[in-house]
């Protein structure tokens, strides 16, 4: 899963960004309409945590065109305008959820997880391929009924190249899965980590194989 905060804060941007993608995945922070607008240009969402209140103006009027999207990303609104009035306005302007500062990191984390799973997420459940089992919410791999513990961003390449299955998945599709945008990257990390996962499902005989494509990428498969 792939996450967008748009918050100015200097302080409770950084959390928000490490305390969902600890929850939920990937995410990358903004900081206001114009870096959300070029994020949502080059990069798909399942996700958009949003402030009301943004240096280059309200996030309520970003709602619309992220309603167009294809695939459309969940919107979680967080803000302390929380009077019924301005609920009602993000509510109607088409956001999933609405969460009034301040706020507890539960309550956050699972509004966060309803919204996406109301929306996409639920659609498949669990995709399987041989042995391996993937829940696509709660994002937990299996290999024959046993859990396979994964760190994050080999957990975030597994769950890119499940999502599609018998297809190829590029390199930059990959990178996109795993890093943030200030996130430096070496020339060979996905290489290595992609090495790792594949010893990872070779050691619990997963039948399931991760296969290179020379230039192009990799493709998950059956073995």
């Amino acid at each position: 899963m792939r996450l967008l905060i748009i918050e100015d804060d200097d302080q409770l941007g950084p959390w928000l960004r490490q305390t969902l993608e600890d929850a939920l995945g990937g995410a990358d922070l903004v900081t206001s309409l114009d870096e959300a607008k070029a994020a949502l240009a080059v990069r798909e969402f399942d996700l958009v945590v949003m402030d009301r209140r943004l240096p280059d103006g309200d996030a309520i009027g970003l709602i619309g065109h992220l309603r167009h999207l294809q695939p459309r990303p969940s919107i979680l609104v967080l803000t302390a305008l929380d009077d019924p009035g301005d609920i009602a306005k993000a509510l109607d302007a088409g956001a999933d959820d609405y969460l009034g500062k301040p706020f507890e990191p539960i309550e956050l984390v699972a509004r966060a997880k309803a919204v996406v799973r109301r929306l996409h997420l639920d659609q498949k459940g669990s995709i399987t391929v041989a042995n391996l089992r993937f829940d696509t919410f709660s994002r937990t791999a299996f290999v024959d009924n046993s859990p396979l513990i994964l760190p994050r961003r080999e957990l975030a390449l597994l769950e890119a190249l499940v999502r599609r299955v018998g297809q190829v998945t590029l390199r930059e599709t990959l990178e996109s899965a795993t890093y943030g945008f200030d996130d430096e990257i070496q020339s060979n990390a996905i290489d290595a980590h992609l090495s790792r996962l594949r010893k990872r499902l070779r050691e619990h005989n997963c039948l399931a194989i991760i296969r290179p494509l020379r230039g192009l990428g990799y493709i998950l498969s059956e073995a």
